[in-house]
């Protein structure tokens, strides 16, 4: 039985004190962390990115405005620069991801995401929009939501939601690019988060929850175990299934930058093969929580074309390398492919949207 076929998940239940306690520290931890990592910080780099027309250099090229050459050094540069500008969300991300699965109520989330219908996708999305956290600091989150038996839908719609529809970057994004990479990026960005969660959710079938409804809301409290023990298990968990391949596919994918992008030939920057060249490696590579900007804006100043730039305006943000090994468990395979396909698919419509319109 599914969450598709079980009658009202939560129907009839009353959380107890302590449940309704635990719940109010989770937000309260999230919206003090948020608040620190993200919501204050961004507030500044709008102001940078109204008053200045510029949030800072691409990631990929750095000050020096040319991309270095494959080596174990330009490997270790990029790291260090990624990871400075993630730790602090990566931490929050992996923290909430284990909390999610020990203080909400599974009650209370099979009621409100755990049905494979719009609906339930619909607020998983909406609830990535206070997030505006990376794919992969948002991975962990969505992997704690699946551990909790959410559907499919409403935890890839806020796994995706937090890069694509990140209220921060389409301000910085209006101020540097223009007010046409914005509206793009809303169309695509609803249509990922929104409408390609929700078939990936009924193409998930019978996976959609591992565990019948039913049995799940009349089990005892979860409370009322031991909740340091359950906590560290959780993050114990996460800490090794996920940071090892996170580092190893940083550490590659920061090499092989140079090849991923390419200069190509005189006459080749807008064509069909820098377009589906851009989209492939866009979908495969790791960048912080707006770096796509300042990539994109460098790209333009390169020489390179419209279309070039809507394909890494939709390929970058959402997915990476290592965000996908990070959810890659919590989902069904082909739920992953098809988000995968997706994008690429959208990138590739975004670039002839692109080469016409930006």
């Amino acid at each position: 039985m599914s969450a598709t076929t079980s009658g009202h998940p939560g129907k009839g239940y009353k959380p107890s004190r302590l449940t309704i306690l635990l719940a109010l520290v989770f937000v309260v931890i999230a919206v003090a962390g948020l608040s620190y990592v993200k919501w204050w910080p961004y507030y500044h780099k709008a102001i940078k990115a109204i008053t200045e027309h510029s949030i800072g250099s691409s990631i990929l090229t750095g000050e020096q405005g040319e991309m270095p050459a494959p080596s174990f050094q330009s490997a270790w540069d990029y790291a260090l620069t990624y990871f400075n500008a993630v730790w602090k969300a990566a931490v929050l991300g992996i923290l909430l991801g284990s909390l999610v699965q020990v203080l909400l109520p599974s009650q209370w989330l099979l009621k409100v995401l755990g049905k494979a219908n719009f609906r339930s996708t619909a607020l998983g999305g909406l609830a990535s929009l206070p997030g505006m956290m990376c794919t992969c600091c948002a991975a962990p989150i969505a992997v704690g939501l699946r551990k909790k038996n959410v559907s499919v839908g409403a935890a890839l719609a806020f796994w995706l939601g937090n890069p694509m529809l990140n209220p921060a970057t389409l301000i910085f994004m209006t101020f540097v690019l223009s007010w046409k990479f914005t509206l793009l990026r809303i169309v695509s960005g609803l249509i990922l988060t929104f409408a390609v969660s929700y078939f990936a959710g009924k193409l998930a079938g019978g996976s959609t929850v591992p565990e019948p409804v039913d049995e799940l809301v009349n089990k005892p409290a979860e409370h009322e175990a031991n909740f340091w023990i359950r906590w560290l298990q959780s993050a114990g968990r996460m800490l090794l299934t996920i940071v090892p391949a996170y580092l190893v596919t940083v550490l590659v994918l920061g090499a092989a930058r140079a090849w991923m992008f390419p200069a190509l030939g005189e006459g080749a920057f807008n064509g069909i093969l820098a377009v589906i060249i851009f989209t492939i490696a866009g979908t495969l590579f790791v960048i912080p929580t707006a770096a796509e900007i300042p990539i994109i804006a460098t790209f333009l100043s390169f020489g390179f074309g419209t279309g070039v730039a809507g394909a890494l305006l939709v390929t970058l943000p959402p997915v990476s390398l290592p965000s996908l090994l990070m959810i890659y468990k919590s989902f069904p395979r082909r739920v992953v492919w098809f988000v995968v396909a997706s994008v690429m698919v959208l990138g590739l419509l975004s670039a002839a949207v692109g080469s016409i319109f930006l």
